[in-house]
């Protein structure tokens, strides 16, 4: 995919994107490069970091910025915020698509798995949205897109833990669109469910082996065509949209992305 191939939407916006070197980030990073952004791509992996940007057309690489980023770290957050407002001028979105998937029983969860859990996946949003705001702030239309999960909305079995971090995203991510709409920045959640990553894709593994599997017949499965797994691309696309100006009258809610399999 390159911008030859559809409107230039984000041309002169800067969007960081956390969790970019894999799964839905990375589907993400490249959308929106390909729709004129300039991004920063956000990630814990230097060396998935530099595949990512060998996988961009070098016509395109120069408005890719690599940082690599803890979002779990306050110290971390901050100077790659910094250092990408200073290298590109300007903020204009951020895209909090890094987390985690720990699956328990939840009478087993170790509280180290929890805190794991609550510092990347929502102490990490909240870092990265506490420091990009002043610079959202400073441009015109911006836009905080977070990531929910259907584990949020919907029971999930043997994710309690994950569930409630991202039902709290969810909670955070309303508040910030209420105190800041008079300032102009929209914010917005993203619902994925069923989506090729990393995470949907280590699931089975990371599952208890004596599980009932009766309980998760109702939520693993699309009912759009034949019941597949959808693709980061389906993800990245909204999005983009949700960036640009076509989102523009879209802010405090949520955007469900799972094929049907929550209907």
């Amino acid at each position: 995919m390159n911008g030859n191939h559809m409107p230039n939407r984000l041309d002169q916006k800067t969007i960081i994107v956390t969790g970019a070197a894999s799964g839905i980030g990375r589907g993400t990073a490249l959308r929106l490069l390909a729709e004129g952004a300039t991004v920063a791509a956000m990630d814990l992996s230097a060396a998935n970091l530099d595949t990512l940007s060998q996988e961009v057309a070098p016509a395109d690489r120069q408005r890719l910025l690599l940082a690599e980023v803890n979002i779990a770290d306050e110290s971390s957050v901050r100077d790659a915020v910094a250092d990408i407002v200073r290298r590109a001028g300007q903020l204009n979105a951020i895209v909090n698509a890094a987390g985690i998937l720990y699956a328990d029983h939840t009478h087993q969860m170790t509280l180290d798995r929890w805190n794991r859990l609550v510092q990347v996946n929502l102490t990490g949003t909240f870092l990265m949205v506490r420091e990009a705001l002043p610079h959202l702030l400073n441009t015109p239309n911006s836009v905080i897109v977070n990531f929910a999960s259907t584990s949020a909305f919907f029971a999930h079995p043997y994710m309690a833990a994950y569930a409630a971090t991202k039902g709290a995203i969810a909670a955070f991510t309303h508040s910030i669109a209420i105190e800041y709409a008079k300032k102009g920045l929209r914010a917005v959640n993203v619902v994925p469910g069923g989506i090729q990553s990393g995470i949907t894709n280590n699931i089975m593994h990371s599952l208890p082996g004596d599980i009932d599997w009766s309980l998760l017949e109702n939520n693993l499965q699309a009912r759009l065509n034949d019941g597949s797994q959808g693709t980061p691309a389906d993800v990245s696309g909204v999005i983009a949209m949700l960036i640009s100006d076509d989102g523009a009258f879209i802010t405090g809610t949520e955007i469900r992305i799972d094929g049907g399999a929550h209907m």
